[in-house]
């Protein structure tokens, strides 16, 4: 069996996807694994065993270009794929696999997709989580609606290169003489899902003065919510705080975090890529929840205010207060980090 996967766009939804990957392979262990995503996506298919080839999406997130979508299908159907599994809701998702001549088509219901899937399942209602949902579609429908014999849910599980770990340490001048907390402190959803840079900082003193180091993560747009943190704190701690945000690759992102004693973390990509890691993990959240998205990992603590309005799951404050994130303090993470070393 040849199976291609059409992959999500989004690096925690890509993490989370390797559930359906790891269940696919023990469904069919002589199946041959290839899933289409964004190139960014890459680095993350390259951790997951369970996938042999990773084939890049070249047209962007929100592009329809119909023509290239035919090209694109016509020249993946000399790959002679058996079943095509669609992650994305969206119609143009689906297209591909048409256009590829794949006889097999599966995906959830969403925007109109009849006949371009052949395989539609509907009740999601009976999948709460993201993961449930894409670990599902690799069972038949019938077993899927009755919602039987399913067994359960692996979590995702990545590999890590020790070699690439061990060149990244040295390029950036890293030390490992200290426990690590990694910080985590941004969230390309939007601000509503980013935790105060001054509360960070406060989780950042109280652990450096009780013997770690600070390493924080992000991309190249996170830079100055990193910069921020690190001016907040005192000068003679300045020197255990390292910003990695903006100067390493997704790879070396993956592999210097598995250094990690723990890691905070507001609701992003590098979230679900640390409960991938099994790193002890605090997950702070805004306004999404915990009810559709949680981190996968065995020591994991979730922390959220309770105010009225949450989750609302908006990019920004539609009342303009934060109050779900301004109003969960430091102390609270402290706490959680101190239990989840207890434990």
């Amino acid at each position: 069996m040849k199976i291609l996967v059409i992959g999500p766009s989004w690096v925690g939804d890509m993490v989370m996807s390797q559930s359906l990957y790891i269940t696919l392979k023990k469904q069919h262990p002589g199946a041959e694994l290839h899933v289409m995503a964004p190139a960014w996506c890459c680095a993350l298919l390259e951790r997951m065993p369970e996938v042999d080839k990773a084939i890049v999406m070249p047209l962007g997130h929100g592009d329809f270009k119909l023509t290239e979508r035919f090209r694109l299908g016509r020249a993946l159907a000399k790959e002679g794929y058996n079943w095509a599994i669609i992650q994305p809701n969206s119609l143009k998702s689906a297209l591909i696999p048409l256009f590829a001549g794949i006889k097999r088509r599966t995906g959830w219901k969403g925007e109109s997709r009849y006949g371009l899937l052949n395989d539609l399942r509907s009740n999601k209602r009976d999948f709460p989580l993201m993961v449930e949902r894409y670990n599902a579609l690799a069972y038949p429908k019938a077993q899927m609606d009755s919602h039987q014999d399913i067994p359960e849910l692996p979590w995702p599980a990545f590999s890590v290169d020790e070699n690439n770990q061990q060149t990244a340490i040295s390029e950036l001048e890293l030390s490992t003489n200290r426990p690590i907390l990694s910080l985590c402190p941004g969230a390309e959803f939007g601000p509503a899902k980013r935790w105060p840079e001054q509360y960070y900082a406060e989780v950042a003193k109280q652990q450096i003065a009780q013997g770690r180091q600070v390493w924080i993560f992000g991309s190249a747009k996170d830079v100055p919510v990193a910069e921020t943190i690190k001016h907040y704190l005192p000068a003679e701690l300045q020197q255990h705080c390292h910003v990695l945000a903006g100067k390493t690759s997704l790879h070396q992102a993956i592999d210097l975090m598995a250094l990690s004693t723990a890691v905070v973390s507001n609701d992003s990509g590098l979230m679900h890529i640390a409960a991938a890691l099994q790193r002890p993990l605090v997950g702070v959240y805004g306004s999404t929840s915990p009810q559709y998205t949680p981190p996968l990992a065995e020591k994991v603590a979730v922390v959220h205010t309770d105010i009225e309005c949450r989750p609302c799951f908006k990019r920004e404050c539609p009342l303009g207060h934060l109050k779900c994130l301004k109003e969960l303090p430091p102390q609270r993470v402290i706490d959680a980090l101190a239990k989840l070393k207890d434990d």
